[in-house]
Formats: C-alpha cells, sequence, structure tokens
C-alpha cells in the first residue's frame, strides 16, 4: 500500500557496534552490514554484481512499514565490495520484502517512533541471485529439476525432487558463507526538524562548509539565496548538499518515502525520469531513502580484510503502491541510483 503524503525526513545515525553473542537481531533490526535477517517466509537469495558477478555484501538493512499497511516491510541493501565495480548503480541490489506477522510490540518507526528496529511477481526467486553471475553446472542441474517439477514456488514431489531442494538449499549456504561480511552497527533515528544546538560536530560542520566556499569561490547563504552562487566545478548541488547536512554531518541515512532526494551534484535529468517501472506490477516508483558519504568509513569487514565500497550517496526509489501479492516468498528487486562524492575528504 502506497505511504501518504510525507511529513519530514528521518536522519539515520550509527548506534554502536552490534555484536552477535550478545544481541539477535530479527528482521525488525535496523543496522548496518552483518548478515541479513529475513522475514521468516522469505527465501534467502545471495545478490551477486551485475558487473563482475561476485558476491555482494550486505550494506544496511531498514525495517519499513508503512501507513495502514498489514504488511511487516523490509529493505535490503547489496554492493560490490570490489575497487573496480565501486560507485556504479549496477553494482548495487536493492531488495524489498513483505509478509504478516504478529505486529512488533514497539510503535513503528514511520508513524513516529523513537527508534528503528524497534499481476505475476518478477521477485528475486530463491534459485536466482540478483543480478545474475556464474551459477555452477551442478547449482544449474538442480534448479532444472526443481524446474520440471514444477518450480520452486510449489512443494517438491517426492524422492529426486526433495533431494534437489536439499541440496539447492545446502549449496545457497555455502555461497552465503563465502559471501563477504561487513561489521555489524545499530542505526537509531531523529526527526530531521528536532535537529538543533551547536555542538561540536555542528561547528566542525561550519568549518568545512567555509572552507569549502572559500576554495570554490561559493558563498552558501540562507534559504533564499544558496542557489545562486556558482562553484568553480560549475555544480551549486553540491553547496546545497553541505548545507543540508550541516547539522548533523555524521548522518548515515535520510528516509523520506515520497520526499525528494538529496543530489551532491546535477544530473543530467531527474533520476525519478530514469528510474525504470516496477518489475512486478508494472507501476511507477518513488523515493524512498539515499544513504549517505558518511556510511562510507563505517563500512569494514568482519574479518579485517576485503574490499572497500565506496560512493557518495545511494538513492533508492521503490515501487509506489509496495506491491505484494498474498503467499509471496520472493524479495522483489527495487531501483537504486548511485552518485559519486566530488570532494569524499570533506565527510572523513
Amino acid at each position: 500500500m502506497a505511504a501518504g503524503v510525507p511529513e519530514g525526513t528521518l536522519i539515520g545515525l550509527c548506534d554502536g557496534q552490534l555484536d552477535d553473542s550478545k544481541h539477535r537481531p530479527t528482521f525488525l533490526t535496523n543496522k548496518v552490514g552483518g548478515r541479513p535477517d529475513w522475514l521468516p517466509d522469505i527465501c534467502r537469495p545471495s545478490p551477486r554484481c551485475r558487473c563482475c558477478g561476485a558476491p555482494s555484501v550486505h550494506v544496511v538493512q531498514v525495517y519499513c512499514p508503512l501507513d495502514a499497511s498489514p504488511y511487516h516491510r523490509n529493505l535490503h541493501l547489496f554492493a560490490c565490495p570490489g575497487p573496480e565495480c565501486s560507485g556504479r548503480s549496477e553494482s548495487w541490489t536493492v531488495l524489498r520484502s513483505q509478509g504478516l506477522e504478529a505486529p512488533p510490540a514497539a510503535t513503528d518507526w514511520c508513524d513516529g517512533a523513537d527508534d528503528w528496529g524497534g499481476g505475476e511477481e518478477q521477485g528475486v526467486p530463491e534459485e536466482a541471485p540478483a543480478g545474475g553471475g556464474g551459477s555452477s553446472s551442478a547449482r544449474s542441474n538442480i534448479i532444472s529439476t526443481l524446474s520440471r517439477a514444477g518450480g520452486l514456488g510449489r512443494s517438491p514431489g517426492p524422492g529426486g525432487e526433495a533431494a534437489a531442494c536439499r541440496q539447492l538449499q545446502r549449496l545457497r549456504l555455502q555461497e552465503q558463507q563465502a559471501a563477504p561480511v561487513l561489521r555489524s552497527l545499530f542505526i537509531s533515528v531523529v526527526e530531521e526538524s528536532d535537529l538543533g544546538g551547536e555542538d561540536e560536530e555542528l561547528r566542525r560542520a561550519r568549518q568545512l562548509l567555509e572552507e569549502y566556499e572559500r576554495r570554490e569561490g561559493a558563498a552558501v547563504g540562507g534559504e533564499e539565496t544558496y542557489e545562486k552562487p556558482r562553484a568553480r566545478h560549475g555544480d551549486a548541488a553540491f553547496s546545497r548538499f553541505l548545507k543540508r547536512i550541516s547539522r548533523c554531518p555524521q548522518q548515515i541515512l535520510r528516509y523520506c518515502r515520497g520526499g525528494r532526494p538529496l543530489l551532491l551534484s546535477e544530473p543530467p535529468c531527474s533520476p525519478a525520469q530514469t528510474v525504470p517501472a516496477c518489475g512486478a506490477c508494472g507501476g511507477s516508483r518513488t523515493f524512498e531513502l539515499q544513504l549517505m558519504p558518511a556510511l562510507v568509513g563505517l563500512l569494514q569487514a568482519a574479518d579485517g580484510g576485503g574490499g572497500q565500497v565506496e560512493f557518495g550517496t545511494v538513492l533508492v526509489y521503490t515501487c509506489t503502491a509496495s506491491c505484494w501479492g498474498a503467499g509471496s516468498t520472493g524479495a522483489l528487486e527495487e531501483a537504486c541510483w548511485v552518485q559519486q562524492d566530488p570532494d569524499q575528504h570533506l565527510f572523513r
């Protein structure tokens, strides 16, 4: 069900490390990294990079139910950790999943809670990782066997089909264990309208803003004038970006379904104009959330190794109707659009 008119932007902040030995995250948990926590009836996809075929790393999990909807609802963002794929929209995968479960004890954060965590559907079926790439022959044979039996969405028949299903589950578990894992962090939330007070972070942000103005020759003034100056690189959008986040430069995520994204630079055309229609229902998509530059420095491999996920901002667009069929088990793929950061050093 589509959300109503957006009431304001929610700001996601890092809220400390999530220690799996002390905490048991669920699909209700909003977090950075770790392994995705799927709703109980959702098949567990293993997305791969569309550019190189490598297993994707889980970057962010967001619990985001909609007003007046009976469904729990999650967004999972995955990215390729390879440096050659960094900053490319094709190296990212966004999956939406929904399900009917007992309601959580806390009020949904989309309705004002104080903390996050509290036609034919073309989803990402269990046998086909989003983005494709490099299925083994054994895995293909298993999938073929199940397809002849009537598809993974139905109960496997006796004998070979059941054995093939069990083998596929084992192969998928091996894939998931082989995929890189990022250090897991809690995400907390504040209303952007509640931000205030000139603390040390804000003073530092203002200092960075002044340095930027001196270097680029652009003045970032009041609301009515900040669009007029032109920076030397010809893009006033970055000035607006810095001004908007100056009250909370440590923000790692912005959520405002149906709102407008905060762009790092002016694209040739609006992202909303290039976002494809929903692959499941054919309807339009709407902006829902974006990842912010401050998140990049927090994305560290859990084992201390692995590649680095780099980006400026990642814009996520989801089905306006949030379509979902009763009894569906496959997560649906949504659209994302990545902008690289022209001055990443300002956020470190």
